[in-house]
């Protein structure tokens, strides 16, 4: 089970402000990816709920190959690549980040249980290299062999 991080005060109003216009779903990474998936014929629901957690959702399910594809932010999701520590209320921001790492893994674990296959795409990787090992996994899940690209 995953502590609840208290918001009290943790950014300035500004940075606030900021954060919450970022896009929690549909930002173009995600876009880009669906869109690429789509063009290869591949077709998948967007947003799913799959547990029993009605907060929890799947970017990207592929509901009949049971493949669940998340696409996580560098900073939220705590890359080990890219992942940056804020400076500003750290403690506050360590828990924040650590709280929704441990989430995911708790996720991935319940879907996994599920009969899932749990695939997590950083916003740092390529499109085209992303969309490539979601086929792969897609079709093998599906029985098909994953078509060879020039």
């Amino acid at each position: 089970m995953s502590k609840r991080v208290e918001l009290a005060d943790p950014i300035s109003p500004a940075t606030t402000r900021r954060m919450s216009r970022t896009a929690q779903r549909d930002n173009s990474l995600e876009r880009a990816l669906r869109s690429e998936l789509h063009g290869r014929g591949l077709r998948f629901r967007l947003h799913q709920r799959l547990l029993a957690d009605k907060r929890r959702t799947v970017d990207i399910a592929f509901p009949r190959a049971k493949v669940a594809v998340f696409v996580d932010g560098c900073f939220w999701h705590g890359c080990p690549k890219h992942g940056t520590w804020p400076k500003n209320n750290r403690d506050w921001w360590r828990a924040k980040i650590e709280a929704n790492i441990a989430r995911d893994r708790d996720t991935d674990k319940k879907l996994t249980k599920a009969g899932w296959i749990v695939l997590r795409v950083w916003a740092h990787e390529a499109v085209e290299d992303a969309a490539d090992a979601i086929e792969r996994i897609v079709l093998k899940a599906c029985g098909q062999r994953a078509k060879t690209r020039p």
